[in-house]
């Protein structure tokens, strides 16, 4: 906790030499190093120095040891009265808990198309596909490529279907997989691939539930599978999809609450599933997709539902029509509503089957995103806040810090 206060400390100094002389100093440029010195040419008040210094090394040591029973703001202030620094001076120019959260957000090349809302993607390899969405006046069906490691956007050829938003898509096999969808009056079920080694779409065999929208859709080895999602009824049924034989088959549904505007994500070919909304409530229940087993597993609730403290925040991770991706094993839920746009996002690590509040999206908030993730880098793109549509991209670096 020390280390955190003298962080803070130091991001307020760095911030008044900047403005005072023009700099441009960054945290990374200081270091502490400290040592132990006596005075020798003034003995007398060396020594009281140094019975100074040993009872404010006494109260902070006391402080350090009851820190874990006090807020931040009171361990804060007290360690200020330690220091003979004036705290009210200085408390509007601390950073708050929000900016010590890692990872940091940089905006890369903007998308090349439209700015819109609902879209739909899919990733292959290194590349990301968006395509859909609504710009406010009309539906859309153009296709559009991004390399995420040359940071720039190419067309490619047209969705050939009916113009929609809210539709789903997987990715299986290098090739992406897109289907479902409103256009503001009709709910489709058609399906439809897309091969980009030759640039084209192709007719498959039509989804045999309802046509719908809001569902989600994921791959898994070699099938794919979508499900859940809303059609004047909310829905949890999910089916597999084999590209080999274009054939389609009904599983077990959805555990838990139906939903529609749901997040999923997949980990060592295993699928998860949280949020959305159902019934005027954000749904809390949170569950991962086992191919081998064929079952869904529930896991911990994505809301404050226990007795333990884990959970003490988790009520901010519900939401509808959030976004995920995955960076090295872990999985990232950010953006969507509650019905307040969010701009938080939080971590989710498997092996422990809990959720870490990490940095921020920096972006402008909102809801109805598209995501890419080649399980090295995560990107957010496009996105609506209510009347405005967005045409900007986001990269997350997990291991860095915002240095403000």
């Amino acid at each position: 906790r020390l280390k955190q206060f003298l962080k803070k400390i130091l991001k307020v100094v760095i911030q008044e030499i900047n403005d005072n002389n023009g700099t441009g100093y960054k945290l990374s440029d200081v270091y502490f190093e400290f040592d132990h010195e006596i005075m020798s040419n003034a003995q007398e008040n060396a020594q009281i120095d140094l019975v100074k210094a040993q009872e404010q090394q006494t109260r902070i040591n006391t402080l350090l040891a009851i820190a874990a029973q006090l807020d931040n703001e009171t361990l804060v202030q007290n360690i200020c009265d330690v220091l003979d620094i004036d705290y009210e001076a200085i408390k509007d120019k601390l950073p708050t808990e929000e900016d010590d959260l890692m990872g940091k957000w940089y905006r890369v090349s903007d998308f090349d198309g439209l700015a819109r809302g609902e879209a739909t993607s899919f990733t292959i390899g290194s590349k990301g596909y968006l395509t859909g969405g609504y710009d406010g006046k009309k539906h859309l069906n153009d296709l559009w490529e991004y390399d995420m490691e040359l940071d720039f956007w190419t067309q490619k050829a047209s969705f050939p279907g009916t113009s929609r938003s809210s539709a789903a898509a997987f990715s299986v096999e290098n090739k992406g997989y897109f289907g479902t969808g409103y256009n503001g009056k009709d709910y489709f079920n058609d399906f439809w691939e897309y091969n980009p080694d030759t640039n084209t779409w192709n007719s498959k065999a039509d989804y045999p539930g309802s046509a719908r929208n809001d569902a989600i859709a994921f791959g898994l080895s070699d099938k794919g599978y979508l499900g859940s999602g809303y059609n004047g009824n909310y829905l949890k049924d999910f089916y597999t999809y084999n590209p080999s034989t274009d054939s389609w088959e009904q599983i077990v549904s959805l555990g838990g609450s139906k939903r529609r505007g749901a997040a999923c994500f997949v980990i060592d070919n295993i699928a998860y599933v949280c949020a959305g909304f159902n019934n005027g409530e954000y749904v809390k229940d949170f569950w991962k997709y086992d191919p081998v087993q064929k079952r869904w597993i529930q896991l911990r609730d994505i809301a404050d539902t226990s007795d333990a403290t884990y959970d003490n925040k988790y009520n901010s991770i519900v939401r509808i029509y959030g976004v995920a991706f995955v960076i090295d094993g872990q999985g990232y839920l950010t953006c969507g509503g509650t019905p307040d746009l969010r701009t938080n996002t939080w971590k989710y690590t498997p092996d422990t089957d809990l959720w870490e509040e990490v940095a921020n999206f920096k972006g402008a908030p909102r809801t109805a995103t598209a995501s890419f993730s080649n399980g090295n880098k995560g990107f957010i793109v496009t996105g609506r806040s209510n009347n405005y549509r967005f045409d900007d991209i986001w990269e997350l670096h997990p291991y860095e810090y915002d240095e403000y």
